[in-house]
């Protein structure tokens, strides 16, 4: 096993990499697996009785370099389910740690495998890693297995924030096992193949500095600058830069999330990127009724990562990742606290400034007012005095629908609604190109939680894949506003019941 990472650099395109060409497109480069060993385990996933496939995105894997066709052969669905190794992969569990609703942790890859980094025709590079594909020395008493329900909200989901054109994570297949899988009562299983630009989190970085190793802790940061954010090498302190570039990638992240209403459920340091992209869909809901202390989490009982939290919980974990990197920021640990405490001030204004400038799309202005803020703010406590639906009170701005809801009906809607026309009226761009613009920041469907459950019900229960494929169709471009996604817009019913999400998926 290699135990340092004696590359410090990565291939362009195509040249040089360890892995070798085949019939599946699979081309990959195992830079991981030069790190520290304390970082991560060799192990390979669990061969599964009878894999099927039940859904490939093809237009990924072509993305990718990959053959989504040879994928589709017993063979690629062999690999994809994990019952045999990629050609060129060198399979590993990742070791991290994290603050689990505020609780620290030493964790790690508990039934989750990384193949191999993916190196794509145009040179990118992406991990390719199995979600449910057995046990790995960080199981902790688990079977390290996943159920067919929740890899298919995963897709569903992950795909959608795609869609949305969120940073996320993305899914390349689900395949169901011929398993049963025992939770609460047996269920079928399956493996979910994931896709980032790395697995890196902040929790990574918290292992490595809880084991007091300064060198692997360098390694470690030099590595992931080497591959995120490769600029920080022309700064002065390569260190500092790194932390502030990760600072306004989840700022940008954290704001389009709430741009859309979408709720994490569990924001625990080892489910922050260092990348900036949304990772982990266990306990996700998109938010139907506007209401800031949302939570869809079953087991967030005191509303730690309720919707209007989730700022302050990205900074909270963001002053853990500082802490990890003070022994590099200066020799003088004072010093190296001021810079970061300093450093990470920053965060809220770039979010504020993110958050603002996307409302301002969703309203239809293209120029910046110190007073839009203040727009904004009266809109927002509207739409949560009156329970308005989140999409589609935008969506009825964006459309002029003013008589749709309770919202739009109301006084103080109307006079409202005179600001925001005056204000689209003084606006450089014209109200023409701010209705452009409005049509292309309002998504006209999410992931409905309905109507995510409403395509896993038969999918699970009875192998009926139809109504997952007709979803998934009609999320894959929200911003069309085509006719066919007009039924996916209805929110539920005023007397569901209150949806729940459950961690451990």
């Amino acid at each position: 096993m290699v135990t340092q990472n004696d590359s410090g650099r990565f291939p362009k395109g195509n040249s040089k990499v360890i892995a070798s060409q085949s019939t599946f497109g699979f081309n990959f480069y195992n830079s991981y697996a030069r790190l520290p060993a304390s970082l991560f385990s060799f192990v390979n996933p669990e061969p599964v009785p009878a894999p099927q496939a039940v859904v490939i995105n093809e237009q990924l894997a072509e993305s990718l370099g990959l053959s989504a066709e040879a994928l589709k052969t017993a063979a690629g669905i062999a690999i994809l389910a994990g019952s045999e190794n990629p050609p060129g992969g060198l399979a590993l569990a990742q070791a991290y740690a994290g603050h689990q609703f505020g609780h620290f942790t030493m964790l790690g890859d508990g039934r989750a495998i990384l193949l191999g980094e993916q190196i794509t025709p145009s040179g990118q590079r992406y991990d390719l890693q199995l979600k449910g594909s057995g046990r790995t020395p960080y199981s902790r008493g688990g079977d390290g297995k996943a159920t067919l329900g929740p890899m298919l909200r995963e897709y569903i989901i992950s795909e959608a924030m795609n869609g949305l054109r969120i940073p996320t994570t993305r899914s390349l297949s689900v395949v169901s096992t011929g398993e049963k899988i025992y939770r609460e009562t047996a269920l079928p299983g399956a493996v979910l193949a994931r896709v980032a630009k790395s697995h890196l989190r902040v929790g990574t970085f918290q292992y490595a500095a809880g084991r007091g190793n300064d060198k692997e802790l360098k390694l470690l940061a030099d590595y992931t600058i080497e591959r995120h954010y490769p600029e920080a090498n022309r700064e002065t302190n390569k260190y500092l830069a790194f932390f502030k570039a990760v600072i306004g990638s989840q700022a940008s992240l954290i704001s389009q999330w709430m741009l859309v209403g979408f709720i994490h459920g569990v924001m625990n340091t080892d489910n922050m990127t260092i990348s900036g992209e949304t990772i982990d869909y266990g306990p996700c809901a998109f938010m139907d009724v506007f209401d800031p202390t949302t939570v869809f989490s079953s087991i967030d009982h005191h509303g730690r990562y309720a919707y209007a939290n989730q700022p302050k919980i990205a900074a909270w974990n963001l002053a853990r990742f500082a802490e990890t990197l003070l022994p590099l920021l200066d020799t003088d640990q004072e010093k190296a606290r001021d810079m970061a405490e300093s450093a990470l001030k920053d965060f809220s204004a770039q979010y504020d400034e993110h958050f603002l400038h996307g409302m301002r799309r969703k309203l239809g202005i293209t120029s910046a007012k110190d007073q839009d803020k203040i727009l904004v703010r009266d809109l927002l406590r509207l739409m949560s005095e009156h329970k308005a639906d989140y999409t589609n009170t935008f969506l009825d701005l964006t459309f002029q629908r003013f008589d749709q809801s309770e919202l739009c009906r109301s006084a103080d809607f109307v006079k409202w609604k005179v600001r925001w026309e005056e204000r689209r009226n003084q606006d450089p761009g014209g109200v023409e190109q701010g209705q452009e613009l409005m049509k292309t920041s309002n998504p006209a469907v999410i992931p409905r939680n309905h109507r995510v459950e409403e395509a896993l019900r038969p999918a699970v229960q009875a192998g009926d894949y139809g109504p997952l494929r007709k979803l998934l169709q009609i999320l894959e471009n929200p911003f069309a506003h085509s006719v066919e996604q007009e039924e996916f817009a209805t929110p539920p019913e005023p007397n569901a019941p209150p949806y729940r999400t459950f961690c451990g998926t």
